[in-house]
C-alpha cells in the first residue's frame, strides 16, 4: 500500500464487489419480475421507481458506510428512510403474488446496509437477529393462509437470504476498515520513526554541542584572565579554544551525515584535561583489566557518551574542587562512576536530552544509568551496561 496506492485499489475493489454486486443483484431480480408478462400491470408498474429509489438509496448507505470516518445512522437518516419505504413496495407487490424468493430480496439488502452503517456493537447483532427471525414470518403466514403447501420454503428461504446478503455486505467491508486501519498504522509508524530519529539527533547535537561550548566557554575565560599576567599561556589557550573549535564543526558535520561514534577511553582522557585546566583535582581510578577488555562497540558508545555528559555537567552545574571516575569490569558489565563534590543542583532533571535521554538510551541497550546526591553536595552518576550483546 506504499504512497496509498494499494489501498486506493482495494477501495475500488471493495466499491465494485460491494455495491455494485448489490446494485447488480437488485437490477437482476426485481428487472425480471418487471418484465414478466405472467405479472399482472398493477404488480410491475410500481416496482420500476421503487427499484431505482431503492438501489440509489442503498448505493449512498454503503459509499457512506465505506468512507474513513463513516457517516452514521443520524447523518444517513433521511435516505434510511427512503429505502426501508422502497423495500416495503418491493416485497409487498412479490409477497402479494406469492413469490416467496423475491420479497425478502430488498428487505434483507436494507438490514444488510443499515448493519453497515452501525458500529460493530450490540446493536448491530441485535438487528441482523431480529431481522432473520422476523423474515421466517411474511412468507410463512402468507403460505398457511393460502394453503399452498410451501410453508417451509416460504419461512425458511426469506430468513436464509438475510443472514446471505448480510454476511455478504459486511464481509468485504470489515476487511475494507481493516486494511484502513492499517495504512493509519503504517503512517503513524513512518511518523514516529521520523520524531524518534530527530530526538537521537538532537540528543547526539546536545552531546557534542554542551560539551565543546562548555569547554570553549572555560578556556576562553582563562585567556581572558591570562591575557595580562601571562600572554603566552593566554595565546596557548586561545589555539586550544581554535582547535576546540575545529574539532566541534567537524563533530556536527559527523553528527548530520551519521557517522560520528564516541570512544570512552578517548572521553576520559579528554575528561582529565578538561577538569584539570578547570582547577578540579581528578582521579582517575581506572582498573588496567577494564580498558583492556574487549567492549562491544556500543557499549564503548555509550559509555563514552555518559562519560562526555558527566564531565559537561560538573562544568555546568557545579563548584566542584575534586571528582572522581571510577570504571571497572566484573561479572561481564561494565561499570563506570562518576562523583564530584559542589553540585549546585542535580543535572537532567529539567530536559530529556541530558542524563534522562542517555538513561534511556541505557535501558534500551540492556544497562542502567542512575545519579544521586548525597552528603549535601557529593553528586554520582553511575552507568552499567553487559560487556556483550549490548544493542540500542
Amino acid at each position: 500500500m506504499e504512497d496509498g496506492a494499494g489501498l486506493t485499489s482495494f477501495r475500488r475493489y471493495t466499491w465494485w464487489a460491494v455495491p455494485g454486486t448489490v446494485l447488480c443483484v437488485l437490477v437482476v431480480a426485481y428487472g425480471a419480475w418487471a418484465l414478466d408478462g405472467d405479472v399482472p400491470l398493477w404488480a410491475r408498474v410500481p416496482v420500476v421507481p421503487a427499484l431505482a429509489v431503492h438501489a440509489v438509496a442503498a448505493a449512498v448507505l454503503l459509499g457512506g458506510a465505506m468512507e474513513e470516518r463513516a457517516a452514521g445512522v443520524r447523518a444517513l437518516s433521511g435516505w434510511l428512510v427512503t429505502a426501508v419505504l422502497a423495500a416495503g413496495v418491493l416485497a409487498v407487490l412479490p409477497l402479494a403474488r406469492h413469490n416467496y424468493g423475491l420479497w425478502a430480496v430488498a428487505p434483507a439488502v436494507t438490514v444488510a446496509v443499515v448493519a453497515a452503517c452501525l458500529p460493530a456493537t450490540a446493536g448491530r447483532r441485535w438487528l441482523v437477529g431480529g431481522a432473520v427471525g422476523v423474515a421466517l414470518v411474511p412468507g410463512g403466514v402468507v403460505s398457511l393462509a393460502s394453503g399452498d403447501g410451501e410453508l417451509a420454503y416460504a419461512a425458511l428461504f426469506p430468513a436464509c437470504l438475510t443472514a446471505f446478503t448480510v454476511w455478504t455486505v459486511l464481509g468485504p467491508l470489515w476487511a475494507w476498515r481493516i486494511a484502513g486501519r492499517l495504512d493509519r498504522a503504517r503512517q503513524l509508524e513512518a511518523e514516529l520513526a521520523v520524531k524518534d530519529e530527530r530526538l537521537r539527533f538532537a540528543s547526539d547535537l546536545h552531546d557534542i554541542q554542551g560539551h565543546h561550548l562548555q569547554v570553549i566557554a572555560l578556556k576562553a575565560e582563562l585567556a581572558s584572565r591570562l591575557t595580562e599576567v601571562d600572554p603566552v599561556r593566554a595565546a596557548a589557550e586561545m589555539q586550544e579554544v581554535r582547535q576546540l573549535c575545529s574539532d566541534a564543526l567537524r563533530d556536527t558535520r559527523a553528527v548530520v551525515q551519521g557517522i560520528r561514534r564516541t570512544n570512552l577511553d578517548d572521553e576520559i582522557a579528554n575528561a582529565t584535561r578538561v577538569l584539570a585546566a578547570a582547577g578540579i583535582d581528578a582521579r582517575m581510578d581506572l582498573e588496567p583489566d577494564a580498558l583492556k577488555a574487549q567492549l562491544a562497540d556500543p557499549v564503548r558508545q555509550l559509555l563514552g557518551l555518559v562519560m562526555r555528559e558527566a564531565t559537561t555537567n560538573v562544568l555546568r552545574h557545579s563548584r566542584a574542587a575534586h571528582a572522581e571516575v571510577d570504571y571497572r569490569v566484573s561479572g561481564g558489565r561494565a561499570r563506570l562512576r562518576i562523583a564530584n563534590d559542589g553540585a549546585d543542583a542535580p543535572p537532567g532533571s529539567a530536559d530529556g536530552t541530558g542524563l534522562r535521554g542517555l538513561a534511556e538510551r541505557l535501558r534500551g541497550a540492556g544497562g542502567e544509568l542512575t545519579w544521586a546526591r548525597a552528603d549535601g553536595d557529593r553528586f554520582t552518576v553511575t552507568a552499567t551496561l553487559p560487556v556483550t550483546g549490548a544493542t540500542e
